[in-house]
């Protein structure tokens, strides 16, 4: 199987489980794939561990959901996978270099890690992934 078709596998269910707990077994075991062949494959193709990508686009939904909503920061912090306000804060400033709170207050939504796509080489036979914005810190 190409790793094409694998990337588009990997990058669906992670997008389709955001919300959930996402452990490297739990993908290994909903694709059938080893755990060891999809780290591999994913860091070869994007340059990036998947658990650096999962948490990237997390907090790129909850910055979304920051300004664009009025729910409470707590509230974001648990969507988002995390277990305290403190600990969301503490990797939301590193990514975003500021606290959740004064996001909010700027009120304007730049997303630092969108969601892989394919993109295709003419000129060449393969194809490469393209990762919007910037990696989680």
């Amino acid at each position: 199987m190409s790793n094409d078709h694998v990337m588009k596998k990997i990058v669906s269910y992670i997008d389709e489980h955001l919300g959930e707990s996402l452990s490297l077994n739990r993908i290994a075991e909903a694709l059938n794939y080893s755990k060891f062949y999809i780290a591999r494959t994913f860091a070869e193709e994007t340059g990036c561990t998947i658990y650096k990508y999962i948490q990237g686009r997390r907090l790129t939904l909850a910055a979304e959901k920051l300004v664009n909503t009025s729910e409470p920061i707590i509230d974001i912090a648990y969507e988002a996978q995390y277990n305290s306000q403190q600990a969301f804060t503490l990797a939301f400033s590193r990514l975003y270099q500021c606290t959740p709170q004064v996001y909010r207050k700027n009120g304007v939504f730049y997303p630092r890690q969108e969601k892989i796509t394919l993109c295709t080489r003419e000129y060449l036979s393969g194809a490469s992934y393209r990762m919007g914005g910037e990696m989680a810190a």
